[in-house]
């Protein structure tokens, strides 16, 4: 049997068991994000089919097509961690496919937060005057950027024993 390892969590596993348990973790966070990103990509996808689509300007179909872009890769980002898994499954390497589906996962993010960036300043530039657009997708990303990563990073800096 092998020896279970001392972790900084107090908790009692060793390393497959710990890998096990944050591939497990990892995946539940990643099936909420796909979710979203895939509704989000779906519904570019179809824009361009529609008749206001013709009406856009330049710079609105610019960010319409770097939008699609964007989408497109969050979406391959957030769906690596799942055949990232498939391939070496039974490879014994767990712990770094972990560790790399973490990464796919955290690009992933950064991307889906790009592309609702973009996707928000297309939809406002259509629905409203240029003058607030700026400064409400301005708000809005910071408050992305308060609650997926500022408040996340204050916890485990805050809550993280130093031992």
């Amino acid at each position: 049997m092998a020896q279970a390892t001392e972790r900084p969590s107090g908790r009692d596993e060793t390393e497959d068991e710990r890998a096990d348990r944050m591939w497990s973790e990892l995946i539940q966070e990643v099936r909420v994000t796909q979710m979203g990103v895939q509704i989000l990509f779906g519904f570019l996808l179809t824009v361009v089919f529609t008749p206001k689509y013709d009406d856009l300007g330049d710079t609105e179909q610019t960010i319409y097509i770097v939008t699609v872009i964007l989408g497109a890769a969050a979406t391959g980002a957030l769906i690596g961690p799942v055949s990232l898994h498939r391939l070496v499954s039974g490879r014994r390497i767990k712990p770094r496919a972990v560790q790399w589906a973490s990464r796919l996962t955290f690009v992933g993010l950064l991307l889906l937060l790009a592309t609702m960036t973009a996707s928000l300043l297309l939809i406002l530039r259509v629905a409203m005057d240029d003058g607030p657009v700026p400064w409400l997708v301005t708000g809005v990303v910071a408050w992305y950027l308060v609650c997926w990563f500022v408040l996340p990073a204050w916890a485990r800096r805050r809550y993280t024993s130093r031992d």
